[in-house]
């Protein structure tokens, strides 16, 4: 377990990617108590330096032999990665939070979002999980309508930014958009298509059962977040030419009868949740109003007549922040709250 101090020995793996660079900024805005700020990246981009508190942090390299004296290391360095080196940092006394795909069906690891299951924090063992981005904001919204109503079915359709990708594939959309802008070539390497003015229909790779595996990460992630194998999820995960922010189609079938005001009642009264539903004035959540921005923005709310107790909804959230970085943090919040 972690020992309580006053100020924490924090490390970032995988410092100098996306999420990383995010987990720095909010550990700095949340001011997360911090004695020392380590950070750890592959060979290509050890010996680099960020910014932290307006000081200059060296990147190290990530090494087997660096965790002694860590008391948290918020993990954001990819499946194969966190395989190695979180059970060896977690072995050396260190708690890991784990931004990748590595742990989070392992019956042993808890998989935490703060607003719908933080006791299970108490259950690590050295290592908790972050789940994957469209799982965490889908829970947050329906952690509250399953307290009130009892989720049965949840029908998703993902439309989501480039940055879920990399670095990469935001700057493949930057190149092709200018490339189709100026009647250039158009390449094709990080998505098998063109992703500039189009929308892919594939986020990860096909598994036998036709879904891809984006997909089976929601619909096994939300069970076990929710603590709930009943509840029925079936998901469609599409890619957008989109930077930032994570879109999200709910149809949401519930065992209780709630009514698109009682819906919106709930969902505001909600730890991490904005309703922002007013469709006859144009009010509904976008991404490119979400980005930056830490809550789960919730709109376009209605009745779904098809069914007996249904729901419709729009969400959004920025991909980035609430769908990892900033939940690692909020994770790391909890910890040393304990």
């Amino acid at each position: 377990m972690l020992k309580k101090k006053e100020k924490y020995t924090v490390a970032v793996v995988g410092a100098t990617g996306a999420v990383g660079n995010e987990m720095i900024s909010i550990l700095s805005e949340r001011k997360f108590p911090i004695e020392q700020l380590r950070l750890f990246a592959s060979e290509r981009s050890a010996g680099k330096t960020l910014e932290y508190n307006g000081k200059e942090i060296k990147v190290e390299l990530l090494k087997e032999d660096v965790f002694k004296g860590i008391d948290i290391a918020l993990f954001s360095a990819g499946a194969e990665r966190s395989k190695h080196f979180a059970p060896i940092s977690a072995e050396s006394g260190c708690v890991v939070v784990d931004n990748s795909s590595a742990w989070r069906m392992d019956p042993e690891i808890p998989l935490v979002v703060p607003e719908v299951n933080p006791d299970d924090i108490n259950k690590h063992k050295g290592i908790i999980a972050n789940p994957n981005c469209s799982t965490i904001q889908m829970v947050v919204v329906l952690k509250p309508i399953h307290d009130e109503a009892v989720v049965k079915r949840v029908v998703v359709s993902t439309y989501q930014a480039v940055s879920g990708t990399g670095k990469d594939a935001m700057d493949e959309l930057t190149e092709q958009t200018g490339n189709l802008l100026s009647f250039k070539e158009i390449k094709c390497n990080v998505y098998p298509y063109q992703i500039a003015f189009n929308c892919l229909p594939h986020i990860d790779v096909f598994l036998e059962n036709g879904y891809t595996k984006e997909e089976m990460k929601m619909v096994n992630e939300t069970k076990k977040i929710m603590g709930d194998d009943s509840i029925k999820v079936t998901a469609t995960a599409v890619r957008l030419p989109v930077y930032r922010g994570h879109s999200e189609s709910l149809n949401i079938e519930t065992v209780y009868k709630l009514t698109a005001n009682d819906a919106r009642a709930i969902m505001s009264e909600a730890e991490g949740i904005v309703v922002f539903d007013a469709p006859e004035k144009n009010v509904y959540p976008l991404p490119f109003d979400c980005a930056s921005k830490d809550e789960v923005y919730v709109g376009r709310v209605r009745e779904d007549d098809t069914v007996e107790n249904g729901l419709n909804m729009w969400i959004v959230s920025d991909n980035l922040r609430k769908g990892a970085a900033l939940n690692a943090v909020q994770i790391a919040e909890k910890l040393i709250s304990i």
